[in-house]
């Protein structure tokens, strides 16, 4: 099982985050972004913007390994890719 460690950087318009993806011997590093509509919207600001992002890469890892999910891309861009995304996020967090 993978360990994901999501470090927070605030911007002016939302986060910074750098996700490392720790599994054996290996691991990868992705930058993501996270604006202020986007965290709301999927978050409704309940939960830490850290636990949002750690949470979309635990719903990547399910579908894919670590070493194809892009390396710096904006959080909502996983919906284009999953469909699914939001609606599985939102039953995951209990909404």
């Amino acid at each position: 099982m993978a360990d994901v460690e999501v470090r927070t950087s605030p911007t002016r318009d939302g986060w910074h985050c750098i996700v490392t993806i720790r599994e054996g011997s290996s691991q990868t590093q992705h930058e993501v972004t996270l604006s202020h509509q986007a965290y709301d919207r999927l978050g409704e600001a309940r939960i830490p913007p850290e636990a949002l992002v750690r949470e979309s890469f635990a719903f990547l890892l399910e579908r894919e390994p670590k070493e194809s999910i892009l390396r710096r891309f904006d959080l909502t861009v996983i919906g284009r890719y999953f469909p699914e995304f939001e609606a599985e996020l939102r039953r995951r967090l209990g909404r």
